[in-house]
């Protein structure tokens, strides 16, 4: 199994999926982490100059224009892995990523290693309200 989870600093889970600049992939055998790579991840700074829609308070963010082909670039370099953990997102990105059998967990635990830690025990919390 392979979990990626979104981070600035190889260390911390970043609080917002379409700014983190790349992604730390877990792969776990046998319930143990075997390996740990890093893979840049595009993001709004990939994006620059195309059009980004703002959302009203309260509205759902991720469904404009060119977002569903954003989202499936962000999704490509992590096509191999089971799960994504985050500290928060869009729901655009959050449903595109379910699209693509990627189950996207929405955190307040900010360390990676004890995030995936928790996810393998079955005790990592989704914290749905997160999404925007």
């Amino acid at each position: 199994m392979k979990i990626a989870v979104i981070s600035e600093d190889g260390q911390t889970i970043s609080q917002h999926f379409g700014r983190a600049p790349f992604y730390v992939i877990v792969t776990v055998e046998d319930g143990k982490v075997v390996n740990k790579e890093t893979r840049d991840k595009m993001g709004h700074r990939s994006f620059a100059g195309q059009p980004h829609e703002d959302t009203a308070p309260g509205e759902r963010h991720g469904y404009g224009a060119g977002a569903e082909g954003r989202h499936a670039s962000m999704a490509e370099t992590i096509a191999d892995c089971q799960v994504l953990i985050v500290g928060g997102m869009g729901w655009g990105a959050y449903e595109s990523l379910k699209s693509n059998n990627i189950e996207a967990i929405v955190t307040d635990v900010t360390s990676i290693d004890e995030a995936v830690k928790l996810y393998l025990d079955g005790e990592l919390a989704n914290l749905m309200e997160k999404l925007h």
